[in-house]
This record gives structure tokens, C-alpha cells and sequence, in this order.
């Protein structure tokens, strides 16, 4: 597939390892230039931008704390400044809110609202002005099959927002040539903080019954990133081995 997204600039929030980290890879084979960030693991995130490097682009690197609105503004800011341009925002980064109604401490419920909300309204307000001055833009937002499935409410509510901001953002940008997906994986294999590993927990109903790789899903942003995308825009993409079907 042709991307056409070759001098592009790309964003990629929580990059430093699983998913975002391999996106970030995929996007430097395409030849863009990459401005990735975390909100704490900066020798992994170093370790991704030397992978990204050896692949040719040229990589920016910040500690972002997502759910700061400040911090958000001064990351775009310095991406500006380094790279001139800025055309890709994946919102990737997350925290983990599990727990049971009755059990789930009110501070997980506020960070579950603070990073996986507010998070991704901050950076587009941040980065989409510059979007529309050059008429070209594509966000990517994260949404999960937790609340279509029927899983924990502080994570299912905090998917199923995703979407409809995602929703609102592809309704009032697209006359700017901007769009706004979000993709919902199910089971990925990857690496929790507790060094557990998602994907041993496939439903049993699940038609594939494996966990997904994170090959799968940056592949997915690939392709929501592209020229070629222009006319998909407000959708909500499940990779999630048939554990829900749309």
C-alpha cells in the first residue's frame, strides 16, 4: 500500500513500548518524522526513537503528562518548532481503569477521566488549529471493545466516549480535509505493568482464539493515517478477533 505519508509529521502520545511503540516504528519505515512522548518511561521511549532512528527518521522526544493541558500545548509547540509541520495525531496514550462499581477507588475513576478523556481533547485542541492552516489532518483515537462487551464501567464508559468525540471531531473537521477514526482492539499481547500479558484472557466465545499482536493494530493506524483514507472519517474500527461484531 502506498501511504503517501513520506515528510509527514506524526504524533504518537504513550509510545514508549506495545502498540504505540511499534507505530512508531511502522511510521518511520514510511519516512515520516516523529514526535513521540510518555508520561514517565523516558528510557524506553528513548530506546523506541533510537529503533526509529536506525530506520531513518528524524525523532522527537518529551515527557507529556496528557492529562495537563499545559503540557500538552508546550509538546505541539516544540513539534512545531522542531519539525515545521504536523499532520498525524495518534492518541494513544491510557491508563488502565479496572475495577468493579462498588470497589473501584474514586481517584481511578478521576485519572480514568483525566488521561483517556481529557487527554485526547487536549492534544486536539492543541494540534488541530494547525491542521486546518494547512487543510490536512488525520486523528486517531483509541476505544476498546470493554464497553460493548459489557466489562468494567470506569473503562467501558471512558471507550465509549472515545467514540463519540471521535465522532464530533470527523463531523467538524471534515471540511478542512481533516479525519477522526478510532480503533477498538479486543486482547492484545502486550506488556501491562504488572507484566501480565493480556491476551491469556480470550472469551471463550471468541472466534479466533488467540490473542492479537500490536503488529495488527499499528498496521491498522497505518492505513488510517494514509492519503488513501480521505474518505473514511467518524468510523470505529474493532480488531478484536470476533469477540464483538458491528
Amino acid at each position: 500500500m502506498k501511504t503517501g505519508l513520506r515528510g509527514r509529521t506524526v504524533i504518537i502520545t504513550g509510545a514508549s513500548r506495545n502498540i504505540g511503540a511499534r507505530a512508531a516504528e511502522l511510521f518511520a519505515e514510511e519516512g515520516c518524522n516523529l514526535a513521540i512522548c510518555t508520561s514517565s518511561k523516558m528510557r524506553e521511549l528513548a530506546d523506541v526513537a533510537s529503533r526509529c532512528e536506525e530506520r531513518g527518521a528524524e525523532v522527537f522526544t518529551m515527557k507529556v503528562d496528557v492529562s495537563c493541558e499545559d503540557q500538552c500545548n508546550n509538546f505541539i509547540s516544540a513539534v512545531l518548532e522542531k519539525f515545521g509541520r504536523l499532520d498525524v495525531l495518534v492518541n494513544n496514550a491510557v491508563f488502565r481503569s479496572e475495577g468493579d462499581l462498588l470497589t473501584m477507588e474514586v481517584e481511578n475513576w478521576q485519572r480514568n477521566i483525566e488521561v483517556n478523556i481529557n487527554g485526547p481533547f487536549f492534544m486536539c485542541r492543541a494540534a488541530v488549529p494547525h491542521m486546518i492552516e494547512k487543510q490536512w489532518g488525520r486523528i486517531i483515537n483509541f476505544s476498546g471493545h470493554s464497553p460493548y462487551i459489557g466489562h468494567y464501567p470506569g473503562k467501558s464508559m471512558a471507550k465509549i466516549a472515545i467514540v463519540g468525540f471521535t465522532r464530533g471531531c470527523a463531523n467538524e473537521l471534515g471540511r478542512h480535509n481533516i479525519t477522526a477514526n478510532c480503533i477498538a482492539p479486543g486482547h492484545i499481547d502486550v506488556e501491562r505493568d504488572d507484566f501480565q500479558v493480556a491476551g491469556k484472557k480470550v472469551l471463550p466465545s471468541q472466534p479466533i482464539q488467540t490473542a492479537g499482536g500490536c503488529d495488527t493494530i499499528a498496521n491498522l493506524m497505518l492505513l488510517l493515517a494514509s492519503e488513501s483514507s480521505f474518505y473514511i472519517t467518524g468510523q470505529c474500527y474493532h480488531a478484536n478477533g470476533g469477540s464483538y461484531y458491528q
